[in-house]
């Protein structure tokens, strides 16, 4: 049928960065979550997990069939969207109470992290897009989803292993800050803000650390949770001053077109709403949760607005090729 084989050709054309379109439903569904409409968030997930399995399947069919495509799309930070998505349904899963599905996406995302990093980061370049932070990205969201875990069975190695993540996510966005091309602020497509987002998910990860912590497990003394909380404290304010800047430069030079890669805009938004709420849980500063939950509902009003954009553009191109 042609309105079949139009599909296949358009879905063909999908590239690695389409996980964030998961990364960013995930994670408006854990922000969700957080604020109180759990049946919304659960139809987010729901929604996250079909576009996933759609997305594993198509990796799989280019790991076995395509080989060479898959190797030189492996390569383009996009493909940590990968680990990154899996982890932030592992997260929401494990919220859910879901442990064993929340076990096997750690699982999965540990075996895909170390071969995608490696081959990413063997490509980096001067002047990158902000795509160049995914690497950060996928470290905390290992990290995010094994202290969670941690938390919920009662894992004091896992609580650890987490905190190796934490420090060495925070060393990777360091390694790839000088790379990224401060131009895109005002000129990038959408994964510009991954800049913020990427801090956002670190504080989110240092709130889920210091909440792992409990008399049973005993994970840190008082010296090492004095810097763990100061760090995550830091990183949510150096979050929300990015915000801030990103905004600003939307409104400055509006880039009102839909770009697959505004998926990656979403992200950061909900990222932040959910580190905002999580942080100051952790840590007992009440008057975050108000900007938190404003923050969430901007970034479900985002994901609307790109969900539109998203499936007029696939109309077009699907009807274009036909």
């Amino acid at each position: 049928m042609p309105g079949i084989s139009a599909l296949r050709t358009w879905w063909a054309g999908r590239p690695p960065a389409a996980g964030a379109a998961v990364m960013a439903t995930g994670i408006v569904s854990v922000g969700l979550h957080l604020t109180g409409p759990e049946t919304v968030s659960r139809v987010f997930l729901w929604l996250a997990c079909v576009a996933w399995v759609a997305l594993a399947a198509d990796f799989l069919v280019r790991l076995v069939a395509q080989r060479e495509r898959w190797v030189a799309e492996a390569h383009s930070p996009g493909s940590l969207t990968a680990v990154a998505a899996t982890a932030v349904l592992g997260t929401r899963f494990s919220a859910l109470g879901r442990q064993t599905p929340a076990e096997a996406a750690l699982a999965l995302a540990v075996v895909l992290w170390p071969v995608l990093l490696y081959l990413v980061i063997q490509h980096w370049e001067r002047h990158m897009p902000g795509a160049v932070f995914l690497c950060c990205v996928a470290t905390q969201g290992l990290a995010v989803l094994a202290a969670t875990l941690a938390a919920a069975e009662t894992t004091a190695w896992l609580a650890h292993a987490a905190l190796v993540l934490f420090w060495l996510g925070l060393v990777l966005y360091g390694l790839a800050l000088p790379r990224f091309d401060p131009r895109q602020i005002l000129e990038g497509a959408g994964d510009h803000w991954i800049a913020g987002g990427a801090l956002a998910i670190s504080g989110l990860a240092g709130a889920k650390l210091l909440s792992a912590d409990s008399p049973r497990l005993y994970l840190w003394n008082d010296d090492d949770r004095g810097v763990l909380r100061n760090v995550t404290v830091a990183l949510v304010f150096l979050d929300l001053t990015w915000y801030v800047v990103l905004l600003a430069a939307e409104v400055a030079r509006p880039r009102l077109r839909y770009d697959m890669r505004r998926w990656a805009t979403v992200f950061p938004m909900g990222m932040t709403g959910a580190a905002t709420l999580s942080v100051a849980a952790a840590v007992g500063i009440g008057w975050l949760k108000g900007p938190g939950r404003v923050l969430v509902w901007v970034a479900v009003a985002a994901w609307v607005a790109v969900a539109a954009g998203a499936a007029l553009a696939a109309r077009a191109g699907i009807s274009g090729r036909r």
